[in-house]
């Protein structure tokens, strides 16, 4: 594997270490915020802990593409021998090509390749920004879920005072522990959220970093198969090739010069 891959791989592991050092460390106060609400910050724990386990699969799916890549540039693999996903369809049409002696690719055909390996690393992008934005909708949720209970506590507790009694004082501190529950539910599911978002979306960046990596890597390797115009054979030149495109466009280039000359004169005239 490159160096990159590796340092995304890494500091992966070196964030996930940290954050679960974090939680071990802190797991007094951690358990009191999530006990907050036991259900929705449960789901939202459960969901970032998917988020994280969801960026190592793709991170890890990449090794095997990355060592297919490197052979079969290499010339090590076999004609049968395919990548387990995201390369696939590349892979088909390169052996294709080589069994039939064609030794290069057209820039046509790089760019229809590059696209739709880019295609496939969206598709698994999208799925990472979708858990990011649940998270976020989640301690949002919670949010707005605790202020519905601390402007109903605070209703209730407004209505039922008589303000001529004597122990109007005690009632009031005794009611008060209903509206300030509904606060705590509010910023332990925002606290929560929030964290977990942060956390996918880090490892999501180093995701995309190793699939940019590969990406990078695998069109510079079609980089030394292409040539400009269409399939060449090894001892073709490419100045033959490309002469007929030339001179074709120079005529054309010609005779539009001169059409715009001979209007630009019947206007002055």
């Amino acid at each position: 594997m490159n160096t990159k891959f590796h340092s995304s791989l890494n500091r992966m592991a070196l964030f996930t270490a940290l954050v679960l050092i974090g939680v071990i460390l802190f797991r007094g106060e951690f358990l009191r915020v999530a006990s907050v609400n036991i259900w929705l910050n449960g789901i939202i724990i459960g969901t970032t802990i998917f988020g994280i386990a969801i960026c190592f699969i793709d991170t890890m799916r990449l090794i095997p593409e990355y060592k297919w890549m490197k052979r079969f540039f290499a010339g090590e693999t076999k004609a049968s021998e395919l990548p387990p996903q995201v390369l696939r369809p590349v892979a088909i049409m390169l052996i294709r090509a080589k069994s039939q002696k064609k030794n290069y690719i057209s820039a046509q055909t790089m760019n229809g390749f590059m696209n739709l390996i880019m295609g496939r690393f969206e598709d698994q992008r999208d799925q990472l920004r979708y858990i990011t934005n649940v998270l976020i909708f989640l301690g949002l949720l919670g949010t707005f879920w605790g202020l519905i209970h601390t402007v109903g506590g605070f209703s209730e507790l407004i209505s039922v005072l008589d303000f001529n009694n004597d122990n109007v004082m005690e009632t009031m501190q005794q009611s008060l522990a209903h509206p300030l529950a509904g606060m705590g539910v509010a910023f332990s599911s925002s606290l929560l959220g929030l964290a977990g978002s942060l956390i996918v979306g880090f490892l999501e960046l180093q995701t995309t970093m190793a699939q940019n990596s590969l990406f990078r890597e695998l069109e510079e390797n079609l980089s030394d198969r292409t040539r400009l115009f269409g399939y060449l054979e090894p001892g073709a030149r490419g100045e033959e090739t490309a002469l007929p495109y030339v001179n074709a466009a120079a005529k054309e280039l010609t005779i539009a010069v001169k059409q715009l000359e001979k209007a630009i004169t019947k206007l002055k005239s």
